[in-house]
């Protein structure tokens, strides 16, 4: 039976268990994903850059917006790994 009010705890032992689907204690409706509100921001390029973009979009099949996200993301998560080796390296 659901509870109206439940214990983070108590909502691990379940989903430690296996035994049961917790989604019935959640409400999705709530639901967030801590970081990952978006932020309207706006960027000037150079022509040539927009065009370049939309080409690459094209062949994608995706959104300029979209492309443009995931590399930003691709690059920031390069740079993170390449940091993470540099800091073990020196220790």
């Amino acid at each position: 039976m659901r509870e109206k009010n439940m214990k983070a705890e108590e909502l691990d032992k379940i989903f430690d268990k296996g035994e049961e689907d917790i989604l019935p204690y959640l409400d999705l409706a709530k639901a967030v994903r801590p970081g990952q509100a978006a932020k309207r921001v706006n960027v000037d390029f150079p022509e040539w850059m927009l065009s370049r973009l939309d080409l690459e979009a094209d062949r994608l099949g995706v959104p300029r917006q979209s492309l443009i996200k995931v590399w930003i993301g691709e690059r920031l998560a390069a740079g993170r790994r390449t940091k993470k080796k540099s800091t073990k390296s020196v220790q």
